[in-house]
């Protein structure tokens, strides 16, 4: 099939344009003793003369209304023959023209008299409509022969009375043929498709057929026979303005128009602009609301009697359902006011100050304080919740559950908040979080979290850093440059304050704003990237006041440089269709170039990944490029100590996902430390430098499927003690090598399953030679696994065998390790839940794909509702049911499978 190629309409921004050519026809001359009759044609223009002067008006109507104004050819007086041969311009684009657009053209006679549809001393000579989309809903194009109907306007109407293209009759039976009015047809059709350029040009033989067609059509029309059908046709016209009794529909007359409208290469096909749909509710959510969603449309119901609803449903015929999709979006009229009698200060003023309640009331207090913070209270809660608030002033974990029970719109409750936050007791790390979640825009809750997050020091900050950096979404930050980005943020002024005196924190800062900066994606629009702009400037700002603020500004642009050099290289690798040894090659080469600045590095740049370290130069021979599609280089790097530290740099991939689970791991690790559980967690670091690349540390290990490969028996336990032989130790190993090993088990098989990890297989569960263990790879989630029927924990066989199998010793401390992990971090649930909530609008995929759930779903892996004892029963029995599994080893073999088909 030859292709075929077309435009639509929609994407048409031309004006609408025609160019009236000339009138052909006539017409026998009214009789002396008819115009002696008719007094009022006797002054007429077209009755003095056969070439008398007219004009034309154009109007574009659709749906039976104008949709211009009527736009007319200049005056031009005629001598032999009706041409204008003028283009007119309409005021309207083909762009925004409906389907059953048409032209409603007309021609216009004078007469001092006046007559039926006279403008003035105008009146209409004849009109004709012209559809600008044919019944394929193409546009029309080229010349055109329209009919004119004489002593009538062009009506433009749907249902025109005065249509240009009349619809072919077919001949009666027995009458005669007119070969010549059908030799004609032919020929015009013929004349269109040449001046098309469907037909070859030929210009010496085109001028004999246009003069020889030009006569054959003057003699047609001047034959006796046609002008005696004129006259009669006329005189009919005259008496009755030309309207056939019998349809109502006028007859053509001998009069025909041409006209010509534009070509364009390609075919026009008419396309409706599609409009956005209508919002469901005019309702605009708050950042308050920013989780709130509305309800989804119901099904269509017929109303009562008209298929009604049965009564075996429950409902009556006269029943009707109102869909309502603000529900539970707006206040409800009756709560408010409820609310508002039962917190007025006439009825709760001064005593409640000196309020407590009993013993019941307390108990319901301790419930409500003990939610979690993605628990929504009821109204009888928050208002319990208020009546109490001077008593739960003592009450630490009780200052969020009043934020929500306050109605911060109402300026008399809110101002009565403000004065009690004052009074309330210091709250915990994570409540502070909470604040600053996309809940709460009330600026001065939000600074009365700040003011608690300014006694964490440098290292703890540093932990909730990432999140920190999205709260800055939810506060009160103009886009607009005229306005400092700090002005009205208390979490800006603090965050910059706060990374400008400390360098390991600017650092972090600093690359953090940068890739919400880089992000252009739908989800973060110009606003949002225009705040995290203002914010990186008043950094920088800041930084300069400081002592060695210059030199710090310099070490961050010599990052930044530091990062380009690397991705430049990293990009050409990765498009490249060479062998991986010509690629290996090549990222040497480019590495020991001296232009590069890679070879030596002076003064030392601190590494943006671990800002602890300092490098001072490559070594390009330890360089590796890997097999996956993306080609990750793998770049060793000398340091300042004199060790040298690996790094893996990644184009082409967004590292954000990662970063967010390698920060959790390493929260969790410092929670389970002041819980004095040491779980030897050796989580690597990563740092995305932009939406679409990124570093990592590289830690030397092996994969497990590496591992089973190339040992038979036991093949961790085979690879441990070979790197930690002892003949002393228990199997042969170090002592110290397999505790490293179980705990290490532990705590990554806890964590993966809390945070939901998918996509676990041999590949990306790796064992270093000192015996720690860890888990690589983490783009599945929150419960996603691309494989189907995929286990809630990841225990293989090969880690249990190494601990000895599953009746020794080492497995039975490898559970009670798990146990203590999953305690230890239940307790501290509301922290990771509240860090989970301040990322729903960090464009972390996992979590767009259901912000509103994402915390949520970490929430049903600590099962909050089930005692100490029984979520511990719980996991135990996730653990049991995944070692006896047959599925994960299915999958794990498919997956060796594959990877060996790959290679």
């Amino acid at each position: 099939m030859e292709p075929f190629s077309f435009a639509t309409s929609n994407q048409l921004e031309y004006p609408v344009s025609i160019r009236i050519i000339n009138l052909e026809g006539a017409e026998a001359p009214l009789p002396f003793s008819y115009l002696e009759e008719h007094p009022e044609l006797r002054h007429i223009g077209s009755n003095q003369s056969p070439h008398s002067d007219l004009y034309v008006t154009v109007q574009v109507w659709a749906g039976s209304k104008p949709l211009t104004v009527p736009v007319q050819t200049a005056y031009k007086s005629f001598r032999t023959e009706r041409r204008w041969n003028e283009w007119l311009t309409l005021p309207i684009t083909y762009s925004t023209l409906p389907q059953n657009s048409r032209l409603a053209i007309t021609l216009w006679d004078l007469s001092p008299t006046g007559g039926p549809d006279a403008q003035g001393h105008a009146i209409p000579f004849g009109g004709t409509t012209l559809p600008l989309f044919d019944k394929d809903n193409q546009l029309n194009k080229g010349r055109q022969k329209c009919h004119v109907y004489r002593h009538r306007r062009a009506d433009g109407n749907d249902d025109t009375k005065t249509p240009a293209i009349l619809p072919k009759k077919r001949a009666k039976k027995g009458a005669p043929e007119d070969v010549e009015a059908d030799e004609l047809e032919r020929m015009e059709k013929l004349f269109k498709k040449h001046e098309m350029g469907e037909i070859p040009r030929v210009d010496w033989l085109d001028q004999l057929v246009f003069r020889g067609f030009e006569r054959r059509g003057l003699q047609s029309a001047t034959s006796p026979a046609l002008r005696a059908a004129q006259l009669q046709r006329t005189a009919q016209s005259s008496s009755s303005k030309g309207v056939n009794d019998t349809n109502g529909v006028p007859e053509p007359s001998s009069f025909l128009l041409n006209v010509e409208l534009p070509k364009f290469d390609f075919p026009v096909v008419f396309a409706d602009h599609e409009y956005v749909p209508p919002p469901v509710s005019s309702l605009q959510p708050s950042i308050t609301q920013s989780n709130v969603i509305l309800k989804p449309p119901p099904e269509v119901q017929f109303g009562p009697g008209i298929n009604a609803m049965d009564d075996d449903d429950g409902y009556g015929g006269r029943l009707i359902r109102v869909y309502d999709p603000e529900v539970a979006a707006r206040d409800n009229p009756a709560e408010s006011k409820h609310r508002r009698l039962v917190r007025s200060q006439h009825r709760n003023g001064i005593l409640d100050k000196d309020l407590k309640p009993n013993s019941k009331v307390r108990d319901e207090l301790n419930q409500i304080t003990s939610y979690s913070p993605t628990h929504t209270l009821s109204p009888e809660e928050k208002d319990l919740i208020w009546k109490f608030r001077h008593h739960l002033t003592r009450n630490k974990k009780a200052l969020t559950k009043f934020a929500k029970s306050v109605n911060w719109q109402d300026q008399s409750e809110s101002r009565q908040a403000v004065q009690i936050l004052g009074k309330w007791t210091d709250i915990d790390v994570d409540d502070a979080l909470e604040l600053l979640g996309p809940s709460f825009d009330n600026a001065a809750l939000r600074a009365f979290a700040v003011e608690r997050l300014r006694k964490a020091d440098d290292n703890e900050l540093l932990l909730y850093l990432l999140q920190l950096v999205q709260a800055l979404k939810y506060e009160h930050i103009s886009p607009q440059s005229n306005h400092e980005a700090t002005q009205d943020s208390s979490l800006a002024r603090f965050l910059i304050s706060r990374a400008a005196n400390s360098f390991t924190l600017g650092n972090y800062f600093w690359w953090y704003v940068m890739v919400e900066c880089d992000d252009k994606s739908q989800d973060q629009g110009p606003d949002n990237r225009a705040i995290y702009g203002k914010i990186a400037y008043d950094f920088m700002a800041e930084l300069v006041k400081q002592p060695d603020g210059v030199a710090t500004r310099k070490t961050l642009l010599r990052q930044g440089e530091w990062i380009c050099i690397l991705s430049k290289i990293s990009g050409e690798i990765k498009e490249s269709n060479e062998s991986i040894a010509r690629r290996t090659e090549r990222v040497k080469h480019f590495l020991a170039d001296p232009k590069n600045e890679l070879v030596t590095i002076d003064p030392p740049l601190p590494l943006p990944l671990d800002p602890s370290v300092e490098i001072t130069g490559v070594v390009p021979e330890e360089t590796v490029v890997f097999k996956s599609s993306l080609h990750p280089i793998k770049v060793t790097f000398k340091t300042t100590t004199g060790r040298k530290y690996p790094i893996i740099f990644k184009t082409g991939d967004d590292l954000r996902q990662d970063q967010l689970v390698i920060q959790i791991i390493t929260l969790m690790d410092d929670l389970l430390q002041k819980e004095n559980l040491d779980l030897k967690l050796s989580p690597y670091k990563i740092l995305a430098t932009s939406t679409s690349a990124g570093l990592s540390q590289f830690v030397h290990s092996m994969s497990f499927q590496a591992i089973t490969s190339k040992y038979r028996n036991n093949p961790a336990l085979a690879y441990l003690k070979q790197n930690n032989p002892d003949s002393h130790g228990p199997m042969g190993l170090r002592k110290e090598t397999l505790d490293t090993f179980v705990k290490s088990c532990a705590g990554y098989c806890v964590i993966t399953y809390i945070l939901g990890v998918g996509d676990r297989h041999l590949d990306n569960l790796l064992l270093a030679p000192d015996g720690h263990f860890f888990h690589a790879d983490f783009g599945y989630i929150l419960g996603r696994d691309p494989k189907p029927f995929a286990p809630a924990m990841k225990l293989s066989k090969e880690m249990v065998d190494c601990m000895g199998g599953s009746n020794s010793e080492y497995y039975r401390q490898f559970k009670q390790y798990c146990f203590l992990a999953y305690s230890a971090l239940r307790k501290n649930s509301n922290l990771i839940l509240n860090l989970f909530s301040l990322m729903v609008d960090a464009n972390i995929p996992d979590i767009k794909l259901e912000p509103d759930k994402a915390a949520l779903k970490v929430k049903e892996r600590f099962h909050l509702e089930l005692s100490e004892e029984e979520a511990i029963r719980h996991l135990e029995r996730i653990m049991d049911d995944n070692l006896n599994a047959l599925v994960p080893v299915v999958i794990d073999k498919l997956h060796e499978l594959v990877q060996a088909f790959r290679a």
